[in-house]
């Protein structure tokens, strides 16, 4: 009596059908296993496009940090005249709203030494309290000090290149300058050592390894610029607006300037990261929507296996809705299942990466995740849950259309036929 054209839609005995369609039985053990690949398909599908888009937006995350900790989100240059009133300009460009700090900076390239190796550097000179409030270099402070940095000789380094260089802070390194003093002779390359004051470490090898920064007034006498600055460095508290920031930096700067911000000094490299991870969700998409496609095969093959049992159903009163939605619950079963144990291994995966790296680098005895290769000395990860819903919403729509053709074809059975000839 319960499959009677008067059944509400769902019934229970619609589920018991449903239910029991998926457990594995002798006659349709091939069946059942194409429903275990399904189910292992959108899980390992689902899981493995959140962990990817997760790492993604990781990298991004972390590497625009570490950047912007460092190099700032816009840089003032000067025109036409030097910038030798650099004090006035900061202090008005650091009083704009949204404006965190304005730093002035002498750069220059050069060749930093010691007894056991050589490394070439960028070297930077800043102000004592400029240096104490970077984002990437004052929290990051490993050995050392640099209290009284003005006042001594001392350079701080990275903690990469103090390695390289086998020093540690106290220690002396030699710093090269292809551009020095003027005689008659030309120009000669200008050769001084300094002390380690102090050894950061931000997280990010090309920069632990690169940067070398000194007092303003000394990098002004090393590299020949008594008077000026080469630039200053402008760090803001949103790094979306910086459009807005640049007009407003523009005009308290009151002199010619020539303004670049971080979305033009690393346009190719963040283009090619925003690439790439639209490639790789489309390709693994392709994960997802192949199970659905199994889903798809299992079903048609169930329901040819079970063409009589629906006749029979049918004769007994089950309408064509009824039929319908047992085998839309079988098939979306395997969907919902598949993604909601998805879901949960892409979340714990993710949670858990760096461990989970550690673990499989000491099991096969290699360095999995090589920082100087990928510039982050750790895998990141930081999910967006916009992102991850999507992910899911996508595999349940992939799921549910797939079951949808099926089912239509066993509420379509004509029962006399299905039954003629058996």
């Amino acid at each position: 009596m319960a499959a009677t054209s008067g059944t509400v839609p769902f019934a229970p005995f619609e589920w018991m059908l449903s239910l029991r369609y998926l457990r594995a039985r002798r006659k349709e053990g091939f069946i059942s296993v194409i429903a275990g690949f399904s189910f292992l398909g959108i899980m390992l599908g689902v899981a493995t496009l959140i962990i990817v888009m997760a790492v993604m937006n990781g990298f991004r995350k972390e590497l625009l940090s570490k950047i912007l900790g460092l190099n700032g989100h816009m840089l003032i240059q000067p025109i036409e005249q030097p910038l030798t009133d650099f004090a006035a300009v900061a202090e008005r460009v650091a009083g704009v709203k949204g404006v965190t700090l304005a730093v002035p900076l002498v750069e220059g390239q050069a060749l930093a030494s010691s007894p056991f190796y050589a490394s070439g550097v960028l070297v930077r000179g800043v102000r004592e309290m400029d240096l104490k409030r970077l984002p990437a270099i004052g929290p990051n402070i490993r050995t050392g000090s640099i209290e009284g940095f003005d006042a001594g000789q001392g350079v701080v380094i990275g903690k990469r290149l103090a390695d390289q260089l086998s020093v540690r802070a106290g220690d002396q390194i030699t710093l090269v300058a292809p551009r020095g003093a003027v005689t008659p002779l030309g120009t000669t390359p200008r050769i001084k050592t300094y002390k380690v004051a102090a050894i950061f470490e931000i997280g990010m090898s090309e920069y632990d390894g690169t940067f070398v920064f000194m007092p303003l007034t000394e990098a002004q006498a090393y590299f020949n610029r008594p008077n000026d600055v080469s630039a200053i460095e402008v760090y803001t508290d949103n790094a979306d607006a910086i459009e807005l920031y640049r007009r407003l930096v523009a005009d308290a700067a009151i002199r010619p300037v020539f303004i670049v911000d971080w979305r033009q000094r690393n346009v190719t490299f963040f283009s090619a990261l925003a690439v790439e991870r639209n490639v790789m969700f489309l390709i693994l998409t392709l994960i997802v929507f192949v199970a659905a496609l199994n889903i798809i095969s299992g079903l048609i093959m169930l329901v040819k296996d079970k063409g009589q049992d629906i006749a029979i159903l049918r004769t007994m009163g089950a309408t064509q809705g009824a039929i319908l939605r047992v085998f839309l619950i079988t098939g979306a079963s395997i969907g919902v299942v598949g993604t909601a144990f998805g879901f949960g291994l892409g979340l714990a995966v993710c949670t858990y990466i760096e461990e989970i790296r550690r673990f499989i680098s000491w099991l096969l005895s290699t360095e999995l995740f090589e920082p100087t290769l990928y510039y982050l000395s750790k895998l990141p990860a930081d999910i967006d849950s916009r992102e991850t819903g999507a992910v899911v919403v996508m595999a349940l729509v992939l799921s549910f259309a797939a079951t949808a053709y099926p089912a239509w074809r066993a509420a379509r059975l004509d029962p006399v036929e299905a039954l003629r000839y058996e």
